[in-house]
């Protein structure tokens, strides 16, 4: 027999004045202060809540939300994401998480090259991909093939962004081997594509790791997430270096700006979705394996967190907690 859990909620609490009689000089009762009903507000939630998983993926890495034609792109990687195996795809995916196309963009079909897939970001109609040591360009609404930009020297890029001057892309600067082991040759950089000439923007010092990237349009800045470090940064261009924002648990993957120096950031080495407000960094849930790049439904108040290795995604309201 299965079980069934039964859920009752019980009404306010109200808090009421002790009645107290208090002896006066002479003896004289006075009356005890009115009661107070008022309620008080209920605090606000400080976790994410699930609402769902999507199955079926191979190993997808990065998810954007179209907020135009209502739908998740989702960038699966399909084996090893350093490999130049041309078996990569891309997955659209209703607002509910449901299957919309589960190979929207896919390797070997229509002319298209796509080898490990991770970060996307959209402009105009296009959706860019970056693609190991490439960027590809789609059109959003057909999967059509629009551009393949080489960036010279990459070694492994990850997460890509639309600046107000181009399109920004870190590169980990590591290489995973056909065994499976990770060597980190470097160097750590982020690039920039302004129409399709391709200069390095920023060169990191040490192997920190770039991982996530995301534009605070309120900040005017970019925010940088590592995977080998504990320091978020900011950048623009124009810096002599990057400035911190928080420390964090390392292994960082995915980061989304929510404006006034907040920040959705996700870390693999605790299995975490976290906030981070003014430097501080909240938990709000826990428990998602291999949380990668992360996507945002502003409006609705949803993130959708991909797990690379369990080949799923996570769906999660977090309105909620951030006061919407």
């Amino acid at each position: 027999m299965s079980r069934i859990s039964i859920s009752i909620s019980f009404p306010a609490r109200l808090t009421l004045a002790a009645l107290v009689l208090v002896p006066a000089c002479g003896g004289e009762r006075k009356d005890a202060a009115p009661a107070d009903t008022t309620a008080a507000a209920p605090a606000a939630p400080t976790e994410a809540r699930k609402i769902g998983t999507v199955k079926g993926l191979q190993n997808p890495e990065s998810v954007r939300w179209d907020a135009d034609q209502g739908i998740w792109f989702v960038s699966n990687v399909n084996g090893n994401p350093s490999a130049k195996d041309n078996n990569g795809y891309i997955s659209r995916l209703k607002p509910d998480g449901s299957v919309d196309s589960l190979k929207f963009v896919s390797a070997g079909r229509s002319k298209v090259t796509l080898n490990g897939p991770k970060g996307m970001a959209i402009v105009g109609d296009t959706l860019w991909v970056a693609d190991i040591d490439a960027v590809r360009g789609f059109n959003r609404k057909t999967g059509a093939p629009i551009a393949s930009i080489p960036v010279p020297g990459a070694k492994f890029l990850n997460d890509i962004t639309a600046g107000p001057d181009g399109l920004y892309i870190t590169d980990t600067g590591i290489h995973i081997g056909a065994n499976g082991k990770m060597t980190h040759p470097g160097p750590d950089r982020v690039f920039k594509i302004a129409g399709r000439k391709v200069t390095t923007a920023l060169t990191f010092k040490g192997q920190p790791a770039p991982n996530g990237i995301t534009w605070d349009f309120t900040a005017s800045r970019f925010v940088i997430v590592p995977n080998g470090d504990t320091t978020i940064v900011s950048w623009a261009p124009g810096d002599s270096a990057p400035q911190r924002v928080a420390t964090a648990p390392t292994m960082m993957d995915g980061v989304e700006a929510l404006g006034g120096g907040r920040y959705l950031v996700t870390s693999w080495a605790d299995s975490s979705l976290n906030l981070v407000a003014d430097g501080k960094v909240t938990r709000i849930a826990a428990g998602i394996a291999a949380p990668a790049d992360i996507g945002f439904d502003r409006a609705g108040g949803k993130v959708a967190v991909p797990q690379l290795t369990e080949n799923t995604i996570e769906l999660l309201d977090v309105g909620p907690v951030l006061g919407q």
